[in-house]
């Protein structure tokens, strides 16, 4: 227990960490809705970046894609043995709309199974999008990954997923990151869904939504902004997590008298 005037100086430093913490949070959030108000005027073409005009087509979504299920296996029969493998459930959990085969091999569940077993439509090649088909609320509805898999490592699309594989070159891959999150594609998704306390979308009411597609320069163009705008939110969030670490650091030192302020 140290005297009243190294309390309150402790108290201080610490309270200090805490406001810095708080200011990064709402910084944070702050951007998010920045972001989040840029991608619904950039991917329906109510704002348009400078140098592009031009009306843009608007595409159901069979005709951008074929659609297929995945190869069901259960939590319990992922380990860290064998194929990679892409349970529904990791996309729920997931706060990123793309995952990558390469730098995230170590992380991926795998499967221990013979390829010869799963279908080839349930490969997942790089640029295909996984929705999910169940979820049990709403906001989970549209949930979806992109694949980044340039190595063509084996990656089994699994459980309650749907795989779309492209049929054309109309979508460009850094886009299909965001053009699938705007609020007019949630709704197209809810409105399709159906069930109550588990709600579920199939591949045929997918193939029925509509996308509007601007040219490939355009999506390109789109993409690059909103990118950047993740890469600075990705920044803040690392920066706030040294922070909580040290504040962390902070207390442990401070509170137990190894280090004594001055």
């Amino acid at each position: 227990m140290p005297p009243l005037p190294e309390q309150r100086a402790i108290a201080g430093a610490l309270s200090d960490v805490d406001a810095l913490i708080g200011a990064l949070d709402q910084l944070i959030a702050k951007k998010r809705d920045l972001k989040q108000a840029a991608m619904q005027q950039l991917l329906t073409g109510q704002t348009r970046l400078p140098g592009f005009h031009g009306e843009w087509e608007v595409k159901r979504m069979d005709d951008l894609f074929t659609f297929s299920g995945g190869y069901s296996a259960s939590r319990d029969q992922l380990s860290t043995e064998g194929h990679c493998y892409l349970h529904y459930g990791d996309i729920h959990k997931s706060s990123r709309t793309f995952i990558d085969a390469d730098t995230e091999y170590q992380d991926i569940p795998k499967l221990n199974l013979p390829l010869k077993r799963v279908s080839p439509r349930s490969m997942l090649d790089d640029g295909d999008v996984v929705f999910v088909d169940a979820s049990e609320d709403d906001e989970g509805t549209s949930r979806h990954v992109v694949v980044v898999n340039k190595d063509k490592k084996p990656f089994i699309s699994g459980l309650h997923t749907i795989v779309a594989k492209s049929k054309t070159d109309e979508l460009a891959q850094s886009y299909r990151c965001y053009c699938f999150q705007t609020s007019a594609i949630r709704q197209q998704f809810l409105y399709y869904s159906v069930g109550t306390k588990v709600s579920g979308i199939s591949k045929t009411n997918i193939a029925k939504l509509t996308l509007p597609v601007p040219t490939l320069p355009e999506q390109t163009a789109i993409a690059e902004v909103l990118s950047d705008m993740d890469a600075e939110l990705a920044a803040l969030a690392q920066r706030r997590e040294k922070t909580r670490a040290l504040k962390q650091g902070m207390m442990q030192e401070l509170l137990t008298g190894r280090i004594r302020l001055r």
